[in-house]
């Protein structure tokens, strides 16, 4: 991979790209509120089975397939992909996570050479997702599928992880032995998204979904989701 690939990829996984993904915590503060997340070892159990269970099985693959639809211009497959996101966000919150994130992300491409003004107008003709839009952004780095799923899996664990170091709450180290054990898990389950087809993407994760729903109306919280 060139040194301009890696680095816009390391800019689109960075918690300071201004989309807004630090002010979620995808039911993780539920979960603190409900008492099934009190310590780092809950924390880090918690953030392994998501990433295993819900964005190797899920997100990671629809990021993948979008990336080479964008590449194709497969227009009506990236429609596809990003109704399935839209269809399988199960409360009300989730889905305005990836749809507020989609539309922010697809701002800072109206503001950048990163895609064509042509692809541009594709995204913002759809309901835009952030799934897509990374896949977007992703596609235009020429980097590899693997190192964009990579990228992407990583920013995800980061802004969890900083959701947990608010809500649970933990210190730095602690975040950072989370960190630790989310990135060794990460090639795994970009190698699992890989080897999926269609008929094997799924996003069951009831209790997440449970969760997320029973967030919506929480009386205390630092989090939108």
């Amino acid at each position: 991979m060139h040194d301009s690939s890696l680095m816009q990829l390391m800019w689109l996984a960075s918690p300071a790209l201004p989309i807004g993904g630090f002010s979620y915590s995808e039911g993780l503060e539920a979960a603190v509120d409900t008492g099934r997340v009190t310590c780092e070892a809950d924390a880090t159990s918690w953030l392994l089975d998501q990433l295993q269970l819900s964005l190797a099985r899920a997100d990671l693959h629809a990021v993948a397939q979008a990336i080479a639809a964008w590449r194709e211009a497969d227009h009506l497959r990236i429609a596809e992909l990003n109704a399935w996101v839209l269809q399988t966000r199960e409360s009300s919150e989730l889905r305005a996570q990836s749809e507020q994130m989609g539309r922010s992300l697809l701002e800072w491409l109206r503001n950048h050479t990163t895609a064509q003004p042509r692809q541009i107008d594709v995204l913002a003709a759809l309901q835009p997702t952030y799934p897509l839009a990374f896949a977007l952004a992703a596609s235009a780095t020429q980097a590899p599928v693997r190192d964009c799923l990579l990228a992407y899996a990583f920013g995800w664990a980061e802004n969890m992880v900083q959701a947990a170091i608010k809500s649970v709450p933990l210190g730095q180290s602690a975040g950072q032995r989370i960190l630790s054990a989310l990135t060794a898990q990460i090639p795994a389950a970009v190698d699992t998204a890989l080897t999926q087809d269609d008929a094997q993407r799924q996003a069951f994760s009831p209790m997440l979904a449970i969760l997320s729903a029973r967030h919506e109306t929480q009386y205390s919280r630092l989090f939108r989701s």
